[in-house]
């Protein structure tokens, strides 16, 4: 599951996917890119020390494009040089070789829950309401491409009302969103609901079940870096980090 993404010409190493040496995990990211949290919240469930690399990605810097050609992140790169790019790759990746905290399922209809729901909130989701909300909010501006589309962004608070309903009609029916524990499915949503929760477009008064679901799931150790994310031009919503919120 190692993925070539990248060459580094003149580097001499012992292996083809592998790049330096580093003395640290580190996990080359934008802030709020609910890929690079996706990853960063695995990460944190399997306690693995890592480094965040902040990656300006509209600047298409030669040295990360030597990393990942397609000029996206997240992008890990392991201890032993170990480059691997795209959320699914690295978080199955890493799922396979570090097991003490199994998030992808114990048998093969669990695993294909699991892998359906994360590609619901990693693609679904991600199309209908964070490319919506975060494009128009954030990304036209680092980007310089416009403002934002009232239009797109009513589209996106309604698409989102669509999946909180969904979340909660998952959560009523089970302890965790693909079952009786924790899984894949669980980060990937709460990976895209951080991202728009920070921006504030959610009533959560409309949404109790989903509100629970996020409260359980906000509550855990692993979220805490994720609830300390600040950007001083870009603020989060007054509630963004609270347990207990509305």
């Amino acid at each position: 599951m190692v993925s070539n993404c990248h060459m580094r010409p003149g580097l001499q190493n012992v292996h083809p996917w592998l790049g330096i040496f580093n003395s640290m995990r580190q996990l080359h990211h934008f802030w709020l890119s609910p890929f690079s949290r996706k990853v960063r919240l695995v990460l944190a469930e399997k306690k693995l020390e890592f480094e965040l690399k902040a990656e300006p990605v509209w600047e298409r810097r030669d040295a990360f494009l030597s990393l990942n050609p397609a000029g996206e992140v997240p992008v890990l790169e392991e201890e032993d040089g170990t480059v691997l790019c795209d959320s699914t790759v690295i978080c199955e990746y890493l799922d396979e070789v570090y097991t003490d905290t199994p998030l992808l399922g114990s048998d093969a209809k669990e695993r294909a829950e699991i892998r359906r729901l994360v590609a619901w909130f990693d693609g679904k989701f991600n199309r209908e309401v964070t490319d919506h909300l975060l494009g128009e909010k954030l990304l036209k501006r680092f980007f310089s491409t416009g403002t934002p589309d009232t239009k797109i962004l009513r589209a996106g608070r309604t698409n989102a009302a669509y999946h909180l309903d969904y979340i909660g009609w998952l959560f009523e029916r089970r302890n965790w969103l693909a079952g009786e524990h924790l899984t894949m499915a669980d980060i990937a949503a709460a990976a895209q609901i951080s991202v728009i929760d920070y921006m504030g477009d959610i009533n959560w008064s409309k949404h109790p079940r989903a509100k629970d679901w996020y409260m359980r799931i906000k509550s855990r150790p692993a979220m805490r870096d994720i609830l300390a994310d600040r950007q001083a031009s870009f603020p989060p919503s007054p509630h963004y980090a609270d347990l207990d919120f509305e």
